[in-house]
């Protein structure tokens, strides 16, 4: 705090320095510059090449004048220009940094710079070339999920899961639990394929048929009726025979009927991010869900702000729907809804089966 301190008021400083330097400085030293024919040590023999005249005098100063303000202004900007060629050579160098990786990517080669230990307390680099981080795996279309033989790998190399096998059927509804840094959102990026493959064989439905909600849901931009029905348009949910009227029963389902009367109908337009609270962005995001009515729907936990008895509501609504729930949290109170269970283990191990008989009674 105080090294902030300290360079805010240097910054400050500084800050004066150049606008006086900028505004009045230049002027002040042109003004300076151009007297000094008529007030400085010459001034006899200036007068004598122009006669005492009083016009030429005047016309000589306000042009020299004009020409040295300008002038000087213009070294000023440059003068204080720097900081624009730094953000810029900033912003250059970052955009010439991702097209480099894409290009890397594109070429499946990946290397990173890591920090590594010594024995004696100091630091080193190495540098760390993923070749296993490609996509190396099968990916298939079917009805169910299915992981055979999955490496679950980060980005840096770390290896939380050497081979991960399990399969969801529709109608099996899994709980995954585990300590954080596991693997658990590192499995559902490689399920979603915003990471690679790097081996085994994947099998998995449509990008249609999976719905992801993560614990803060993204709210786009628009009207009331849009964070319902995001990532479809208004075209698109007319072309479905859809009505408001279908998106208010939704919100009753979810408890948030009372916002059509609060913001007046679906076309208000606001911004959603602050007008909603923790609790409401999660049951909008849950509407949201229910209105696409995915196969399988990925919850990752996305009811953390919600009480306890409309997260029974909501998870019980679901599975009457036929949507198979594959949830990620550390309540208990949604054991019971879940026939199977996930759990990392935090050493690179996992287990897969039936959800226990004590889990669900307690």
């Amino acid at each position: 705090m105080n090294h902030i301190k300290r360079v805010l008021y240097k910054r400050f400083g500084m800050g004066i320095f150049e606008s006086m330097l900028v505004k009045y400085g230049a002027v002040m030293i042109a003004y300076t510059v151009v007297g000094l024919p008529v007030f400085g040590p010459n001034r006899e023999a200036y007068l004598k090449s122009v006669n005492n005249d009083p016009t030429i005098i005047t016309k000589d100063y306000v042009r020299n004048s004009n020409l040295l303000i300008n002038l000087s202004k213009a070294i000023g900007r440059i003068v204080v220009s720097y900081k624009d060629v730094q953000n810029l050579a900033g912003y250059t160098t970052l955009i010439n940094e991702l097209d480099e990786v894409l290009v890397d990517l594109k070429n499946n080669k990946f290397q990173r710079t890591q920090v590594s230990a010594n024995d004696d307390g100091t630091f080193k680099e190495k540098e760390l070339t993923l070749d296993k981080w490609v996509n190396k795996g099968t990916l298939t279309q079917s009805d169910s999920l299915k992981f055979e033989e999955v490496p679950i790998l980060s980005p840096t190399g770390d290896i939380l899961v050497e081979k991960m096998s399990f399969e969801i059927n529709p109608g099996m509804h899994l709980l995954i639990s585990g300590p954080n840094g596991c693997g658990k959102s590192s499995l559902f990026r490689i399920m979603g394929q915003l990471w690679p493959l790097a081996g085994g064989a994947l099998s998995k439905p449509g990008i249609d048929k999976i719905f992801y909600i993560p614990q803060r849901p993204y709210l786009p931009v628009g009207t009331l009726r849009d964070q319902l029905i995001y990532p479809h348009s208004l075209e698109e949910f007319n072309a479905l025979g859809s009505t408001d009227a279908d998106l208010l029963e939704l919100l009753k389902v979810v408890k948030l009927a009372y916002l059509v009367e609060r913001e007046g109908n679906f076309d208000k337009e606001n911004d959603w991010n602050d007008v909603l609270s923790g609790g409401e962005k999660q049951r909008m995001a849950m509407g949201r869900l229910i209105y696409h009515k995915p196969n399988y729907a990925i919850l990752d936990e996305c009811t953390s702000a919600v009480s306890i008895d409309v997260e029974g509501l909501l998870y019980s609504y679901m599975k009457e729907q036929g949507i198979t729930l594959i949830t990620v949290s550390h309540r208990d109170t949604l054991w019971k809804y879940h026939d199977y269970l996930l759990k990392f283990k935090g050493d690179k191990d996992y287990s897969f089966g039936k959800m226990p008989e004590d889990k669900i009674l307690r």
